[in-house]
């Protein structure tokens, strides 16, 4: 380094000497000539002296001002400043304004006197002090000797004089001064410590000789420090991330990185002092890198430490699952994406929650693998992992399922409902279920239900009805070959059952209408209500709406019972009752029991049963009548306390439940009373005689017979109706002895009445009948 060129301080020495004063004398001769004129111009004698070196250490440029008026000539003379020994003159010519002293010795303080010679003989003389600059020093060496925090400098003493030297270390990157120290002129060496590694230092040293100074510099480096922490590690599946720490002690970091795959360099990088970290791009994904870091600053390389590490590998694509040829067989396959891996891991995962179940590894470069044995119905995904290292990439397929197994035990009961029919089966392992119930003579219906679900009730379905139940297992998209059973819903009773006889004695008609819903016929049974016993069994088509049953018993209870029947299933049962119509009995007779006021009935008991026999006895000449109801073992019955000489009407009724039969009408009279008080006496005239009586009650009319006493042969009968209580005989004999009897007539019976003696009166004259006259009967009441 060269100084800057310097200003040496020039000092005036004026020196009063005899050539000045007459050089004066000769310039005021010289003004005075030239006063006619103009005024003289003052030259003046001040040369302004000044010296440099221009950066050169063994020579000295001394310049002047010429003089006002010029000078004719200037002598120069150089000697050591103190000693006075003169070492160097010369000399210039006019017009000369500077000269150059060489060979001089740096750092050395030199005088300087110019003499310029005026006109007129006159000198001037100006003397000025100068110092060479100093002469830098020579074999500057700055070392760090391996070392990361030292600097050694040294080198060879500048020529010439010298006061001390000045070191100046500046931190090249920074260009802060990092010290400054002054040492004696003698040293030549220095150690530096305390530095920053693998920094860059500029050393000016400076040779100091007075106000001057002559410096020269160098440059270097401490070693750098290794960096340490070097991680490598993935930031995707093309690239990975190196970072490190203890950085600060490098200029430039060099990072090279090798595919371990192809053995081949990747990338080299070179970094400069600060990163500590970089991330290298475009990698192969899934593949193991090795990462190698070394130091340099300056002139020095140290080898640092090195990392492995694997890119992410790329999760296959387009993961399937689907059923294989096999039975319960599945395929996994998938598409193998860029990069490398070391292999793949296929785990199968059973049911929702995805629980594994088998793991196999296959090679990197696979792209299939089939799960055999597995479970029936069941819901797999399988999960395809690549693997590069302790790094993986997965990815999963959709849900498939293997095919379901049928339900088994399958039933579909009615349980006794019309209108229901309850199916169930056992668990199949599956998503769910798919249902199908329907009339056979209809299409399906269809319905899905979520497993852990092992029966369903239909509900709403037609009584009597034949239906179809399939039942498949669901897994999935597959859907299991259906088990198919049957059943009936129980079929509705019928209705308005009626069991008649239609007024028939041996026959019952019984009748029904159909329910709404279906039947596929129907069944009864009829029973003898009282007994118990069966008597007919009877099974028709659903078309039949009637039957009547024969030969049955008269008069006796029967109880039928008919249920619709529907496959196996019969409706609750509806009955009906009746009784055949009975007969009436036969030979019903009413005879007089000849006690005046009985009769006896008297009737057979006809075919078949009776609950009992009513007996009703009716006169129509009075309104009372007599009810009787006797058992049925009951064959005759005696009515007393009858009215004498009444007719009455007998009617025998058979009672089988609500149904009667009667008889015809038996009629029969009582006896008749015999009338009572019966009198005679003469009449008005004396071939009359009247008869009177008292009636005692019954009766239809009453016969008077009239005979002579003596004779007793019947003369005269007159019929007399009820109610008739005196007769006029007329046409007898006068003074005739009679006897009168009065016979009371109820139908056939008859009852006499007491025999009266009567006797017609007697005339004044003697008559002398007639043999014309006719008798003649005269009755009054």
């Amino acid at each position: 380094m060269r100084p800057p060129p310097l200003l040496l301080l020039v000092l005036w020495v004026p020196r009063l000497l005899g050539t000045l004063a007459e050089g004066e004398g000769c310039n005021r001769t010289a003004r005075a000539g030239l006063e006619g004129q103009e005024a003289p111009i003052d030259r003046g004698t001040v040369l302004n002296l000044s010296v440099s070196d221009h950066g050169r250490s063994d020579s000295l440029l001394l310049s002047w001002d010429e003089p006002e008026g010029g000078a004719e000539g200037y002598s120069l003379a150089l000697s050591s400043l103190g000693s006075g020994t003169l070492l160097q003159n010369g000399s210039a010519g006019p017009n000369i304004t500077s000269f150059w002293f060489h060979g001089l010795t740096p750092g050395m303080h030199y005088e300087v006197e110019v003499t310029a010679t005026l006109a007129c003989m006159e000198t001037t003389r100006q003397t000025v002090t100068a110092q060479t600059s100093p002469s830098p020093v020579r074999n500057l060496s700055l070392s760090s000797g391996g070392s990361s925090a030292m600097l050694h400098a040294s080198w060879a003493h500048a020529h010439g004089q010298r006061d001390c030297y000045d070191l100046a270390l500046y931190h090249s990157d920074s260009q802060t001064l990092v010290r400054n120290v002054s040492i004696l002129p003698n040293a030549s060496t220095f150690l530096f410590d305390g530095l920053l590694a693998g920094s860059e230092y500029a050393l000016k040293v400076s040779t100091l000789s007075g106000s001057s100074q002559a410096s020269t510099s160098i440059h270097q480096w401490t070693a750098p420090s290794i960096p340490t922490e070097l991680r490598l590690s993935p930031g995707s599946s093309t690239s990975l991330i190196a970072s490190w720490a203890g950085a600060g002690g490098a200029a430039w970091l060099h990072l090279t990185l090798h595919n371990l795959l192809t053995q081949t360099v990747t990338t080299t990088l070179s970094a400069r002092r600060g990163l500590t970290s970089y991330t290298f791009q475009h990698l192969h994904p899934g593949t193991q890198y090795w990462l190698g870091l070394s130091a340099t600053a300056g002139p020095y390389t140290v080898g640092g430490p090195n990392a492995t590490a694997w890119t992410y590998p790329l999760s296959p694509g387009n993961v399937t699952l689907s059923a294989a040829e096999e039975q319960n067989s599945l395929q996994a396959r998938w598409s193998t994406p860029v990069g490398e891996r070391d292999f793949y891991l296929v785990t199968l995962q059973e049911g929702e929650d995805g629980a594994p179940t088998r793991n196999i590894s296959v090679g990197g470069d696979n792209g299939h693998v089939t799960f055999h044995g597995l479970s029936p119905g069941k819901q797999y995904s399988v999960q395809v992992t690549a693997v590069a290292g302790p790094y993986r990439a997965s990815a999963r397929s959709t849900a498939a399922w293997t095919q379901p197994l049928a339900p088994s035990g399958v039933s579909l009961s009615s349980q006794g409902s019309p209108y229901s029919l309850l199916a169930s089966w056992e668990e199949a392992v599956g998503e769910g279920y798919m249902l199908a119930l329907s009339p056979m003579e209809y299409p399906m219906k269809n319905r899905s239900l979520l497993r852990d679900v092992t029966n369903f009730t239909y509900e709403g379905l037609r009584p009597g009805t034949l239906y179809t139940f399939e039942v498949s297992t669901v897994a999935g998209p597959y859907t299991s070959s259906p088990q198919r059973i049957t059943n009936w819903t129980y079929p509705l009773p019928l209705e308005h059952l009626t069991l008649s006889n239609q007024g028939r004695s041996t026959s019952l008609q019984a009748s029904w209408r159909a329910a709404f819903t279906g039947s596929t016929g129907y069944t009864g049974t009829l029973w003898e209500t009282k007994s118990g016993e069966q008597v007919r069994n009877m099974t028709m088509g659903n078309n039949w709406m009637n039957v009547t049953f024969e030969d049955l018993v008269p008069g006796r209870q029967y109880t039928l019972e008919v249920a619709a029947m529907a496959g196996p299933y019969r409706s609750p049962v509806r009955s009906a009752t009746d009784w055949t119509y009975p007969l009436a009995p036969a030979g019903v007779t009413l005879t007089n029991t000849r006690r005046p006021l009985g009769l006896s009935a008297f009737w057979d008991k006809a075919a078949g049963d009776v609950d009992q026999f009513h007996l009703q006895l009716y006169s129509k000449s009075h309104p009372a009548q007599r009810n009787i109801s006797v058992g049925p073992n009951t064959h005759n019955f005696t009515f007393l306390g009858l009215s004498p000489g009444i007719q009455y009407f007998l009617k025998v009724t058979v009672l089988a439940g609500p149904y009667r039969s009667s008889s015809h009408f038996a009629t029969e009279w009582t006896y008749p009373l015999s009338l009572a008080n019966v009198s005679v006496q003469p009449g008005r005239r004396p071939q009359e005689l009247h008869v009177s009586w008292v009636e005692s009650g019954g009766g239809r009319d009453h016969l008077v017979q009239l005979s002579v006493a003596e004779s007793l042969s019947i003369i005269r009968n007159v019929s007399v109706p009820r109610g008739v209580t005196q007769l006029d005989l007329e046409g007898l004999v006068p003074g005739s002895r009679y006897r009168v009897e009065i016979i009371s007539q109820a139908g056939p019976h008859r009852t006499s009445s007491q025999t009266a003696i009567g006797y017609t009166g007697r005339n004044a004259a003697p008559l002398h009948p007639s043999p014309s006259l006719v008798p003649s009967l005269a009755l009054t009441w």
